[in-house]
Formats: structure tokens, C-alpha cells, sequence
């Protein structure tokens, strides 16, 4: 069966071997197996959710201020009741991705953030996670092979390709998106997009890395020179997803091609000193 144009959001390939399929998770209840499989098969793992699911059960747990750690002062403080909400949801998802991708519980993580607000895992330096949300959505991504990065859009996101390909297409890609019809030429451009933000999220660059300093192929090739020609020796992974029916997921994974533990859990991965503060912090 030949392989479906990359053009056409709705249709567009995974790289599957590499690259875990995004699992809805629609509570903190789970289902929550698949992530630890996907871990264990891939050594990443993609979760959505919207914050609406989240929401109701994420107020009313008892267990909320442990479940946010260092985040629940900030949580006080937000006083904008969309914003708060969206930040106790998205901290959330992230928590309890984490945990199911390292086999514990959420309240024994301590999330931190990087400076530009990228979050880690506190003492887990062997994990990599990345989160983004635009609308109602939430996605978060986990690696323990290397670097990962994940972005989503609205499906229906309308981009003017006379109006930014100057700023986020190459040359290369220029001329690939020009002669489409515009549907297919919206619906690549918002791929591109989406695409170009996981990479630049996964390497901790956002915005800062010019869109037209590196592109990808319509045709479904991996990480590209301006030119056209192929940026990489295949140590990164790509891929594109529909959620929901109404938005698109994009992750970028690194591979560092080290022999990377297939026992991510925390009492194998952290220090005898990191697990003392923890089990201090958590000791009424």
C-alpha cells in the first residue's frame, strides 16, 4: 500500500519504531500501562490530556499540595482562575507521566525548571521531559535515551504561507510547499511548524533557533540543511500525530546511542543523598 502524502495532517506516518504512539490519559486514574510498555519497548513515551479532564480531580484530591511540591506556592499565588487552573492541570499531567514512565508516585518526583522554564526532574538527570499545551490540550513527552521535545497545534490553525515562509521555511522547503494547493500547502506549513518547535524545545533553544537555519522533507524525510540536504546521520526521530480529532502533536527525539538502563526507576537512578532530602521533605 503506497504510503499516505505527509501533506494531509489526518494520515501522517509515525516513525514507529522509535517513536511511541501519544496516549490519552483522561485522569490521574489512568490508563496509565501503556506508558510504562512504551518506555520499556522505545524508552520514550507521549501523553495528552485536556485540563478539563484534569480539573475536577486535581482540586479535589486531599494529596494536591504534596502532588505539587515546590509548584503549590506558586499555585497559591496565581490569582487569574484560567491561569491557575491551566498551571495546577499541566503539572499535574506532567507528574503523574513521569511517575508511570519511571514506575513510582507522582508525589515522590520533585519537578524543577531550567532557566527559560524548560522542567526536569530534580536527581533524575538520566530522564528528559518536555510539555506544551495550546487550548484546552496538555502533551508531555519522556525520554531516558536523550533529549526530547513535544509541541502541539489546532489542526485547523489557519498560517499564511505568503505572509511567514520568508521566517519559518528554507529555501528547500520554499520550494517544495510553493506548487501544493493551498489546503495541502496550510496543512504541511502547520506540520513544519509544529515540527520545527519540539526540535528547538528538545535541544533548549525555542525561538532562539531561527526556523530557517534547519528543515523537513513534505515527503516525510528527517532533520534537513537549509539546502535540503539531510543534517543528521539519523540520531534524531520525528513524528506527527492527530489528537483529539482537532489538534496535532509533533515530537522530536534524540538518540544518544549510549547503552542507556532499562530500569528507570528512581531507587536504582538516584543518589542515596537526593533520596534522604526526599524522604525527609515528604516525613509529616
Amino acid at each position: 500500500m503506497p504510503t499516505p502524502p505527509l501533506t494531509d495532517p489526518a494520515c501522517l506516518p509515525a516513525d514507529a519504531d522509535r517513536i511511541s504512539r501519544p496516549v490519552h490519559v483522561s485522569g490521574p486514574d489512568g490508563p496509565w500501562h501503556q506508558i510504562g510498555q512504551d518506555m520499556h519497548a522505545r524508552g520514550n513515551a507521549v501523553v495528552f490530556a485536556t485540563w478539563g479532564e484534569w480539573l475536577g480531580p486535581a482540586l479535589t484530591d486531599p494529596a494536591l499540595r504534596p502532588l505539587l511540591g515546590r509548584d503549590w506556592q506558586r499555585y497559591r499565588r496565581t490569582t487569574d482562575p484560567l491561569v491557575r487552573f491551566r498551571f495546577v492541570t499541566s503539572r499535574l499531567v506532567t507528574k503523574y507521566t513521569a511517575a508511570a514512565a519511571l514506575g513510582t508516585q507522582a508525589s515522590a518526583l520533585d519537578l524543577a525548571y531550567k532557566i527559560g522554564g524548560r522542567p526536569y526532574l530534580r536527581g533524575l538527570d538520566q530522564v528528559d521531559i518536555s510539555l506544551t499545551h495550546t487550548d484546552d490540550l496538555i502533551a508531555v513527552a519522556v525520554s531516558r535515551n536523550g533529549r526530547i521535545g513535544v509541541d502541539a497545534e489546532p489542526a485547523d490553525r489557519t498560517m499564511s504561507f505568503d505572509l511567514i515562509h520568508g521566517h519559518v521555511c528554507t529555501p528547500a522547503e520554499r520550494t517544495e510547499l510553493h506548487p501544493l494547493p493551498e489546503p495541502q500547502r496550510a496543512a504541511a506549513l502547520l506540520r513544519l511548524w509544529t515540527l520545527k518547535e519540539a526540535y528547538t524545545k528538545a535541544i533548549g533553544q525555542g525561538l532562539r533557533l531561527g526556523f530557517t537555519e534547519f528543515g523537513f522533507g513534505t515527503a516525510g524525510a528527517g532533520l534537513l540543511a537549509p539546502d535540503g540536504r539531510p543534517a543528521s546521520r539519523g540520531e534524531w526521530a520525528f513524528a506527527t500525530h492527530r489528537a483529539l480529532g482537532r489538534y496535532l502533536i509533533s515530537v522530536a527525539c534524540h538518540d544518544t546511542g549510549l547503552d542507556t538502563a532499562r530500569d528507570t526507576a528512581p531507587h536504582t537512578m538516584l543518589d542515596e543523598g537526593f533520596m534522604g532530602a526526599v524522604t525527609d521533605l515528604l516525613t509529616p
